[in-house]
């Protein structure tokens, strides 16, 4: 099976930090094995930019070390390797300087669209979207790509927002969040909306719950520093995991079109309840045999900053009103796994007796590691003596169903060929950005103003303790991690 490939148009992708540890691992790799799936027209061209003085081929010498190191499996043959160098060119820039800047503009060209991947921190965002706009390289064919964070709060999202507004029109920013690129995601959304199946039944009438696991078996290592300014909530359910549950939680767009899905994301967000200070458990990991605890790594034994969250959050619209979504992230646990689990409702009579062995019917859709979707259904035992009923998986992996010959794009591939073709659905607006701090602010404000210390959990654990009690007493389970 082949997978189909559409090209894009002509265009000047420069890389603002291209030789961090960013470009190096997922952006520079993600366009090579674009490149090697024909899907760059012939004059495409890819220009590295960061302050390092550097010539071109010691900037190609840098991305062959990457692509040795970060390729994969499917890394391309060294034909296809050296037609894709023939794209790269580098410049030197000064960020927060004038040096650079005229040699880049000089190296762009006109009638192609022009997109700048700002793969640097968030404080030079608005350092180089002036610049860009004072050296003539804004065009009505100009896009910007900006990483996370959006802001560490409210206040300060709405200033990089109006900070970006000032030199670009909305529809040229791409607020990227590499989850919403993950082929699962995607197909969540064709599951929801492309078959009759399940959409009558997505509602608090037939869901019991929802379950939005993120779980991390690396601890913060060399992040330690910002890590400790964020902790879970920021870093992971302020932006991944809120995105996961709009997608899920969200009414059907009229259209697969931009701001017809991001108009339905948003109004989940501003359906979200407050959470109560009990439906909320922070950890941090403890001292491995084998690895440091949290407060050595982030070297602050007083730190207050959670590795690990679970909240229990609830949405007053009336598709949802009743149905908890469980969400829990965490680092240094059991097992690298990101999935979302939703619970259907019991039938409400049981014609096979109340002894009858009984398991609800779930939906989990895997986002990492194995992606793909299982449904979980009840059925007859085989063979005779009577009725006897069993759960059986009805399962479906992408690499089982496709074949290993379609390989399944990294999320950066196809959100940067979005960016050039203009295509915005799968990156955030920035009034989604300020509605899902406005939501998240006051939750962080809680626990600081109350300056509980977070509960300690084992590495290689499922977390703390109270966080399976967060589910217990609701007569629920967490999904094993594994």
């Amino acid at each position: 099976m082949v997978a189909r490939v559409i090209p894009v148009d002509p265009f000047d992708l420069v890389i603002f930090g291209a030789t961090g540890d960013l470009a190096r691992r997922k952006i520079l790799p993600a366009l090579c094995r674009r490149h090697a799936d024909g899907q760059m027209p012939d004059d495409a061209r890819i220009i590295g930019a960061a302050r390092t003085e550097m010539d071109r081929d010691a900037f190609l010498a840098m991305v062959s070390e990457a692509f040795d190191e970060f390729l994969g499996d499917h890394a391309p043959g060294p034909d296809c390797r050296a037609s894709f160098f023939e794209r790269l060119d580098y410049v030197a820039v000064d960020a927060l300087g004038e040096d650079g800047w005229t040699a880049l503009s000089d190296t762009l060209r006109d009638g192609v669209v022009r997109a700048f991947y700002f793969s640097v921190g968030p404080s030079l965002f608005g350092p180089l979207a002036e610049r860009l706009g004072q050296h003539g390289m804004v065009t009505a064919e100009t896009r910007i790509v900006v990483e996370k964070p959006f802001g560490h709060d409210l206040e300060t999202a709405r200033v990089l927002n109006q900070t970006l507004a000032a030199h670009f029109d909305e529809t040229q920013i791409y607020r990227i969040d590499h989850y919403l690129g993950k082929e699962t995601v995607q197909n969540l959304m064709a599951v929801r909306f492309a078959n009759i199946l399940f959409e009558p039944l997505w509602n608090a009438r037939f869901v019991d719950h929802v379950q939005i696991t993120v779980a991390e078996t690396v601890g913060v290592g060399g992040r330690g520093p910002y890590y400790d300014k964020s902790g879970a909530m920021r870093d992971m359910v302020q932006n991944h995991l809120m995105q996961l549950l709009c997608l899920i939680a969200m009414e059907p767009p009229h259209s697969f079109e931009p701001d017809a899905v991001r108009d339905e994301k948003l109004k989940v967000i501003r359906a979200l309840d407050p959470v109560r200070a009990d439906d909320i458990v922070r950890g941090q990991y403890g001292a491995g045999a084998e690895s440091p605890s949290y407060l050595v790594e982030v070297e602050n034994p007083q730190s207050l900053t959670e590795s690990y969250i679970a909240l229990k959050v609830g949405i007053s619209n009336w598709r949802w009103k009743g149905t908890p979504f469980y969400l829990r992230t965490g680092k240094r646990l059991r097992a690298r796994a990101s999935e979302i689990a939703v619970t259907f409702r019991d039938p409400p009579h049981s014609i096979f007796g109340e002894d009858a062995p009984w398991k609800a019917n779930i939906l989990v859709i895997r986002l990492q590691p194995d992606e793909g979707m299982t449904l979980k259904v009840m059925i007859k035992e085989p063979g005779p003596g009577g009725m006897r009923l069993k759960d059986v998986a009805l399962d479906m992996s992408f690499a089982e169903a496709l074949g290993d010959d379609v390989p399944i794009p990294d999320a950066y591939e196809r959100l940067i060929m979005d960016v050039i073709r203009g295509n915005q659905t799968l990156f955030m607006r920035g009034d989604e950005v300020e509605a899902a701090w406005a939501w998240t602010d006051p939750i962080i404000a809680g626990w600081q103003k109350s300056a509980d210390r977070p509960r300690t959990y084992d590495p290689g654990s499922s977390g703390p303790e109270d966080a399976l009690m967060l589910m217990h007493r609701d007569g629920r389970r967490w999904r094993e991690i594994r």
